[in-house]
């Protein structure tokens, strides 16, 4: 793999070199992702989910191709699929603060928890579908709890 081709894998597995932060990686990707929802959040409904699948498909491809230029499974550098689960936390949701940031710790403690089948899901899938989809798991948990927090409150 060429230098430019490594870069640009590094590039965005780690959510513009958020991944490197020196403590809690994870969250600093989900500060990535809580970006790049703001970004997507003036979509229609539709076309936001749309994006957002693309975006898991992509961010499968890319995980499994990190996992090769970091030689390690689910390299903590990797934080495309914080992002990816952030936008499944934030689908539905208005970007008023109080859900940013609501989706943004619920997801966080879903994500560290991995409730089943997260946590299958990350124990015995390999590759890219392993490192992205328990997160994918993790943020439908969070859309959930934050539905039923809205509903409540």
């Amino acid at each position: 793999m060429n230098g430019f081709r490594r870069g640009f894998i590094v590039f965005l597995s780690t959510g513009a070199f958020s991944g490197y932060a020196p403590v809690m990686p994870g969250t600093a990707g989900t500060v990535a992702g809580v970006f790049f929802y703001l970004l997507l959040s003036h979509f229609h409904l539709p076309v936001y989910l749309l994006l957002t699948v693309l975006f898991i498909f992509f961010s499968i491809l890319i995980s499994d191709k990190a996992e090769h230029v970091f030689s390690k499974k689910d390299p903590p550098e990797v934080v495309i699929d914080e992002i990816a689960g952030y936008l499944i936390t934030m689908a539905t949701f208005s970007s008023e603060w109080k859900y940013v940031i609501g989706g943004f710790v619920l997801f966080r403690i879903m994500d560290v928890f991995k409730p089943f089948p997260a946590n299958r899901i990350n124990e015995k899938v390999k590759g890219g579908c392993g490192i992205v989809l328990d997160d994918v798991v993790a943020g439908v948990y969070a859309n959930l709890c934050l539905q039923a927090a809205r509903v409540f409150f």
